[in-house]
């Protein structure tokens, strides 16, 4: 439950399509159509639906109000159940025997093996409990964004597809490379593959060229550091290779010593300073997802009046951190698709390389 408290894990995703007139309205009544409902001894292995934020036990959103200023904010339930093997195996062999038994029959064929696994599969389906997980999900209207609080792609899978079912509304998973600085006509499909470790790469360079303080666009200036964990990679899939630095002093020397062989900054723990408050995160460079993102410390106190004061707080300061990765990715940008990447960047960081 990042969105109320702690740390918050997320993925972002654009919203495609034309919203509809009455937009509320139709909100309203297609979130209730979806929610989530129980049903005894079902023999479903997954079961999801949408429930409050505020209260997981609220499916008919009777008691939450999920329209918050410009965002939308509920819960993704799935349930889930999950037959032990161990146990699917001994009531498999009890079933077996005891059809042997009762039929007088020496052996089963293949037919008969498969009806008795299903038969006993949905009689341990229909007494076992679910195990509920529940993922927030908060959508900026206005901006045609989702931040949602799961990174597997199974879990972000049902997600999209229950939106769509909900919604009639398309969704896609942000991508560093699909920014439209980017120009593809000169470069090989597998540069641009990798240009958010690019970017992390010479954005742990920018860190450390002016002692932390980089210049965003507009001239503003944020504090960034690399901390604790930095992973470095080549290459993709099975052909990859890897190196994890820990630590900031000996151990960063390997990070540099790889990125000299070819490998590229793909995963870091960051933290930003800007304006009197600080974040710190883990930042995966392929997908800019962002892993137990820490928010600064607020004084807001909620209040009868104003009783939703402090998520959106919350979700202020979560979107400041991404608007801050987001503005340094598009100096990374603007540099590395100019002149001046060759002309001076390059020999700069060539320099930070061989600095020990």
């Amino acid at each position: 439950m990042g969105l109320l408290k702690g740390s918050f894990t997320f993925a972002r995703f654009h919203v495609d399509g034309q919203l509809p007139k009455a937009f509320l309205n139709f909100i309203n009544s297609r979130i209730k159509a979806n929610s989530y409902r129980d049903v005894l001894k079902s023999t479903e292995e997954k079961r999801l639906g949408w429930v409050s934020l505020t209260d997981i036990l609220d499916t008919d959103f009777e008691n939450a109000n999920y329209a918050l200023g410009d965002y939308l904010i509920f819960s993704l339930r799935i349930d889930r159940k999950l037959i032990p093997p161990k146990l699917m195996k001994v009531k498999l062999m009890e079933e077996e025997r005891r059809f042997l038994a009762q039929s007088g029959k020496n052996r089963i064929n293949k037919a008969m093996a498969a009806g008795i696994k299903d038969k006993v599969k949905l009689e341990l389906l229909t007494k076992l409990d679910a195990i509920p997980s529940f993922y927030d999900v908060c959508w900026a209207v206005g901006k045609n964004t989702i931040y949602f609080s799961s990174l597997a792609d199974k879990v972000a899978d049902d997600f999209v597809d229950l939106f769509k079912k909900t919604f009639s509304l398309n969704l896609r998973r942000f991508l560093p490379q699909e920014n439209k600085l980017i120009t593809k006509e000169s470069e090989s499909t597998e540069a641009v593959s990798l240009i958010g470790r690019e970017f992390l790469t010479w954005l742990w360079f920018k860190s450390e060229e002016r002692n932390g303080r980089i210049t965003q666009p507009g001239g503003k200036e944020v504090e960034l550091h690399f901390l604790k964990r930095i992973a470095l990679e080549a290459g993709e899939g099975e052909y990859s290779q890897g190196v994890v630095c820990h630590g900031i002093h000996a151990e960063l020397k390997e990070g540099k010593e790889a990125i000299r062989q070819g490998k590229k900054v793909k995963e870091a723990v960051l933290k930003i300073t800007h304006d009197l408050n600080e974040w710190e995160f883990s930042f995966k460079a392929d997908s800019f997802h962002f892993q137990s993102l820490k928010l600064p410390a607020t004084d807001w106190q909620e209040t009868p009046e104003d009783p939703s004061g402090s998520l959106l707080e919350r979700i202020y300061l979560i979107e400041n951190a991404v608007k801050t990765i987001d503005s340094l990715y598009e100096s990374f940008l603007q540099i590395r698709y100019s002149p001046q990447w060759e002309g001076k960047e390059t020999k700069l960081l060539t320099k930070w390389l061989e600095h020990r």
